[in-house]
């Protein structure tokens, strides 16, 4: 009994760790997902090789943070073998055995609720944004200070999906400067970088835009996804800027 409570203590914590990594190497400007897959791939050891990890790799506050995940991710997953091992080989009738295994997968089910929970993700990725500001220095660029990165703001990556609602958009449509976002240049699916853009390019499935603003916009228009109900969001996140304007000038 305890073996298992044990070894779900280890998963929850390590399912902790990759949650806190994610949102470090987020802080850094990588997007979500890439931010997922790496810290996940890190701590597990599995160790792909993209072009994303070159990004790991060259940035040193990203390549510390990952390097940490390595040595607690070997430790974790060694730990979690051992308990998991320990958990069958004591003494018992093939019952027990049934009931060991059940309370582990029912375990294992709950914790992949709970970190695939919107709602509690929502509310970890706050808390955990509050502890690396409070109790950590994540000076990821020389221009940070300039562009009050710590102030509400941040610069990140959104990597586009074919349903997301700036997919086939030209720039000059989105109308993103009204949601108070920025494009500072496009990464295209080729690997070929634009800059200094103009308003005609078209935004496509697969390309990386790099984004500054307000974080809370940034994350709205990381799930923002296509049709009215899209439409409708990007409505209210101008209308919610133009608010916020107005609360500055007074």
């Amino acid at each position: 009994m305890v073996s298992i409570i044990s070894l779900i203590f280890i998963l929850a914590v390590s399912i902790l760790i990759t949650r806190v990594a994610t949102v470090a190497l987020m802080e850094t400007g990588l997007s979500k997902d890439a931010a997922r897959f790496q810290a996940r791939s890190a701590f597990t050891g599995v160790g792909f090789t993209t072009n994303e990890s070159e990004k790991i790799v060259n940035h040193p506050v990203r390549r510390r943070i990952v390097q940490l995940l390595m040595l607690l991710g070997n430790a974790g997953v060694a730990t979690a073998m051992t308990t998991l091992i320990l958990s069958f080989v004591s003494p018992g009738d093939a019952e027990s055995v049934a009931i060991r295994v059940l309370m582990i997968l029912a375990g294992i089910v709950a914790l992949i609720f709970f970190s695939q929970s919107k709602f509690i993700d929502y509310w970890l990725s706050r808390l955990i944004r509050w502890a690396l500001d409070r109790y950590t220095r994540l000076d990821t660029r020389d221009y940070a200070s300039l562009l009050h990165v710590h102030s509400g703001y941040r610069i990140g990556e959104l990597r586009l999906k074919p349903n997301d609602w700036l997919t086939g958009k030209k720039l000059q449509d989105t109308r993103l400067r009204e949601e108070g976002v920025n494009v500072l240049g496009v990464q295209r699916k080729t690997g070929k970088y634009l800059g200094a853009l103009k308003g005609d390019i078209e935004i496509r499935a697969g390309d990386t835009l790099i984004l500054y603003g307000r974080e809370k916009s940034l994350e709205e228009l990381d799930v923002r996804q296509k049709g009215i109900h899209g439409d409708i969001q990007h409505n209210e996140a101008v209308e919610a800027e133009r608010k916020e304007k107005e609360l500055q000038k007074n």
